[in-house]
């Protein structure tokens, strides 16, 4: 088929740069347009970017112009977008009503009740919403989104366990100083520290899921019955978000009916680029996952999980630029083509 054409809006920065190493040589997508601030429009990508990836800059993207974030400017059929919520609250609904499908990593529409907040292992079938969000909005394109990346890491391992019922949900984060942003946390902040606070996140966490696995009537999203509690923490761990869960079940479930549960976990999503081969990694070394040992399994879209014990309780862990951020999106979007919404 041909390519579809692809911009990213906030190209440059860390998530920005995740979205072009992801699409740089996608067998779907072709990257057409770079978007960002007034201050990078009208320079090429190498003179407004710092390059910040292990993964080489290629040339011709490197000689990309960078335009406004505008729909007369950015010349896509989808845009990837990494803006600032703040910037993202009024951009990413003037792109859909320009004819764009927009694949969010904002928090901006998350929560909104016409828009799809999705991970395709999970809800796949949330997109039947878009037809919902084009009737009442008018729009020719649409909006999509992903959750937030500690989100998506516990979501993920959640999904399997639905089936024994759950009714709440006890996590604790320690979360990877990338997720802030390469300035965003001060290294005298943060070596040999942590820090108990992390700005809105714990919110975030403690209302996704249920939307995650709620499911769609024909006309809204009833979210999932069950309560969670959430503590978020920043550690000095450059790239990979751990998390500990207590999942309480009206079934009582065992561990070893727990880990199988994860073991059988199959979405039906290998036809996808981006789609790792396990979403679901099961770890059963007493000291794993590690971020430094399986932040990258499955190219880093993989979730792994281990120390699963009574109570129930275990660890989950992912990597939160890839698979808690733009390679997320890059999958919604890759899910768009395959229900023929692109």
């Amino acid at each position: 088929m041909a390519k579809i054409k692809a911009g990213v809006l906030g190209a440059t920065g860390a998530v920005g740069q995740r979205f072009i190493e992801g699409l740089k040589s996608h067998p779907w997508f072709e990257l057409t347009s770079l978007a960002a601030s007034e201050r990078s429009a009208g320079k090429k990508y190498r003179e407004a970017a710092k390059w910040r990836l292990e993964s080489e800059l290629p040339d011709d993207i490197a000689e990309m112009t960078v335009v406004n974030v505008d729909p007369r400017e950015v010349d896509a059929d989808i845009v990837f977008s990494a803006l600032p919520a703040a910037d993202a609250m009024s951009v990413e609904p003037a792109f859909a009503a320009a004819g764009c499908a927009v694949a969010s990593n904002t928090s901006s529409y998350r929560m909104v009740e016409d828009v799809p907040l999705l991970i395709p292992e999970c809800n796949h079938e949330h997109l039947d919403i878009i037809k919902v969000q084009r009737e009442k909005r008018g729009w020719e394109g649409f909006l999509t989104t992903n959750p937030n990346c500690t989100t998506i890491m516990f979501t993920l391992p959640l999904k399997p366990l639905m089936k024994f019922g759950i009714e709440s949900v006890h996590m604790a984060s320690m979360q990877a100083v990338s997720g802030a942003g390469y300035e965003g946390v001060p290294s005298m902040a943060i070596l040999g520290n942590v820090i108990p606070y992390i700005g809105g996140e714990e919110e975030k966490c403690e209302t996704e899921p249920q939307k995650i696995l709620g499911h769609f009537d024909g006309e809204r999203i009833i979210n999932a019955n069950f309560s969670i509690s959430a503590s978020c923490h920043r550690v000095p761990v450059m790239d990979g978000h751990t998390e500990a869960l207590w999942v309480k079940m009206r079934d009582n479930p065992t561990p070893e009916e727990v880990r199988q549960a994860m073991l059988d976990f199959d979405p039906g999503l290998d036809d996808l680029p981006t789609s790792p081969k396990k979403a679901l990694i099961v770890k059963d070394e007493p000291d794993r996952p590690q971020p430094r040992l399986d932040r990258m399994r499955g190219n880093g879209m993989s979730v792994s999980v281990g120390r699963i014990r009574s109570g129930i309780r275990f660890i989950c862990m992912g990597h939160n630029t890839v698979r808690g951020a733009a390679g997320a999106s890059i999958l919604n979007a890759e899910l768009l083509v395959k229900k023929g919404l692109l």
